[in-house]
C-alpha cells in the first residue's frame, strides 16, 4: 500500500491510500475510531486501510507529511561515507542522532521555506523509515519486523545555524525548512530497501546519487540503538542520513533559493518534490 495523509478541498484533513492517481479516503469512514493515521497505526489497524474509503482524484487533495505529527522524528547524521569524507569528520562508531520537530517539515508539493535569518539553506535527500510496531530494546535481528514502510525525506538544513555550536538542533528545525513524503510505501511492496537507490535533484540536476546499501550504519542497527534509549512508537520516523553531494560542500556551493525545485527520489518508493520560497516577514 501507499499510505497518505492529506487535506481535502474543503480544508479538512484525512488519511487513506493512493495508487498515484486516485485517493481512497479511509478517514471518511474510519475517523470516528481512528481520528488520524497515527492513531490507526498505534492501534495496529493498518489492514483496515486496504480498500477503505470513497475514491477522490489525487489532484483534488493536498498531500501532507504522511505522519503529520509523529511522536519522534529521529535524524541520523554522517551515515554515508562520501558525506563523512566531504565534511572532514571522523566516521562515527555509534549513530549520530538529532531530532526534528513536526513543524519543520512540509508534505509533497508544498513549498519549503528559506528563512529570513539565513540564505545558507541546504538540501539533504534521505530515506525515511517509518515504525509500524512499538518496541523497546529491539534486537537487530528483530528490527525489520518493527518497520511499517518507507518514505522520502529532505532534511533541509540551515548551515550557519547548524554550525553555531556542536549541537545541530538550530539548523535542523527552522519552520517548513524540510519535507517528508509523498507517501509511505509498505515494506512488502519495496522488497529489500537496501537494493533501492536515492537521487536528489535541484532544478532537474542530479546532486546526490547513491545506493541505500551504502549506509555506514544500517537500518537494523539504527533501530536497535534508538530503541535502547526510547520506546519506538508506530508512526515514528527515522531519517537515515544523507549521501555526499550536499550544497555546502560543493565547489561552488549550492544553496536553495526561491524559484528552485528540490526532488528526492527513491526507487521503489517515489519522488518527493518541493518548490522553494522565501519566508514571509
Amino acid at each position: 500500500m501507499r499510505i497518505i495523509s492529506f487535506e481535502r478541498a474543503d480544508g479538512t484533513q484525512s488519511y487513506g491510500t493512493t495508487d498515484g492517481e486516485i485517493v481512497r479516503d479511509a478517514g471518511a469512514t474510519l475517523s470516528t475510531t481512528y481520528p488520524d493515521l497515527k492513531a490507526l497505526l498505534q492501534a495496529g489497524a493498518v489492514d483496515a486501510l486496504d480498500g477503505a474509503g470513497a475514491e477522490i482524484p489525487l489532484a483534488e487533495v493536498t498531500l501532507l507529511p504522511p505522519i503529520p505529527r509523529p511522536d519522534k522524528i529521529l535524524c541520523i547524521g554522517l551515515n554515508y561515507l562520501p558525506h563523512i569524507l566531504e565534511t572532514g569528520r571522523p566516521k562515527p562508531e555509534k549513530p549520530s542522532i538529532f531530532t526534528r520537530y513536526p513543524e519543520s517539515v512540509v508534505g509533497h508539493g508544498a513549498p519549503i521555506v528559506r528563512p529570513s535569518a539565513s540564505h545558507k539553506h541546504d538540501y539533504e535527500g534521505e530515506l525515511a523509515v517509518i515504525i509500524g510496531k512499538a518496541g523497546r530494546h529491539i534486537s537487530e535481528a528483530d528490527a525489520w519486523d518493527h518497520i511499517l514502510g518507507y518514505s522520502c525525506f529532505n532534511d533541509g538544513s540551515i548551515r550557519d545555524y547548524q554550525n553555531h555550536t556542536t549541537q545541530f538542533w538550530p539548523g535542523k528545525n527552522f519552520e517548513k525548512s524540510g519535507s517528508f513524503g509523498p507517501w509511505i510505501v509498505t515494506k512488502d511492496e519495496t522488497g529489500d530497501i537496501r537494493e533501492q537507490t536515492l537521487t536528489t535533484r535541484i532544478d532537474g540536476q542530479v546532486e546526490q546519487h547513491t545506493p541505500i546499501s551504502d549506509l555506514a550504519i544500517g537500518i537494523p542497527e539504527l533501530i536497535a540503538y534508538a530503541s535502547t534509549v526510547a520506546t519506538l512508537m508506530p508512526g515514528d520516523v527515522i531519517a537515515t542520513g544523507t549521501p555526499g553531494g550536499v550544497g555546502n560542500h560543493r565547489e561552488p556551493q549550492l544553496f536553495l533559493a526561491p524559484g528552485m525545485v528540490a526532488e528526492v527520489e527513491i526507487t521503489g518508493v517515489g519522488t518527493l518534490t518541493n518548490p522553494v520560497v522565501d519566508e514571509e516577514t
